[in-house]
């Protein structure tokens, strides 16, 4: 798929997924365009996990409230490590974000549905913990987000985008 077409044909997808595996093939392409994305001072702040097996999966989803990808049949969690990276900066958030855009494009060329979650399991419930936990992740590394990985079991609604007139502008803000 040509990559501009695969970003503007991307959305976040919220409902049930069809009982179909994702192949580990798929999950490791998938993870490798994770590993691919930019690091902050190259500290590579980011690792991930991919989970299919059912037995996991449900572990794993009975700490997940509310509910979200419980249908998938696949998830990936990702991890970031706070380490600084310049002076006292530490990109450990744009790592991260970077390696999960480069998934969720991954996923959408390979033709499988997801979305970004990571609100409501980064709260004051620690379900990123637990899910951590479960996983025997590190207690230096934090499980900040998951992806739900599947084949989408309902029609894929695009959401409704403000227009690029309201967004987006040539050599100044405001500017046509």
């Amino acid at each position: 798929m040509d990559a501009i077409k695969n970003m503007l044909s991307r959305h976040s997808y919220r409902g049930k997924y069809l009982p179909e595996p994702v192949s580990r093939e798929d999950l490791r392409k998938i993870l490798e365009a994770g590993l691919a994305a930019p690091s902050g001072c190259n500290k590579q702040t980011t690792s991930f996990i991919a989970v299919d097996d059912p037995k996991m999966l449900d572990q794993l989803r009975a700490v997940i409230t509310p509910s979200v990808g419980e249908t998938a049949p696949a998830m990936i969690c990702v991890l970031t490590e706070r380490i600084i990276a310049y002076r006292d900066r530490c990109f450990a958030t744009q790592d991260y974000a970077a390696a999960i855009e480069n998934m969720l494009l991954a996923i959408t060329a390979l033709g499988y549905e997801s979305v970004w979650v990571e609100g409501h399991i980064t709260d004051v419930d620690q379900i990123g913990r637990q899910m951590a936990d479960i996983l025997s992740v590190p207690k230096n590394m934090e499980l900040v987000c998951f992806l739900p990985v599947g084949k989408a079991a309902d029609a894929v609604k695009a959401p409704v985008k403000k227009p690029f007139a309201e967004r987006a502008w040539f050599n100044g803000f405001g500017k046509k």
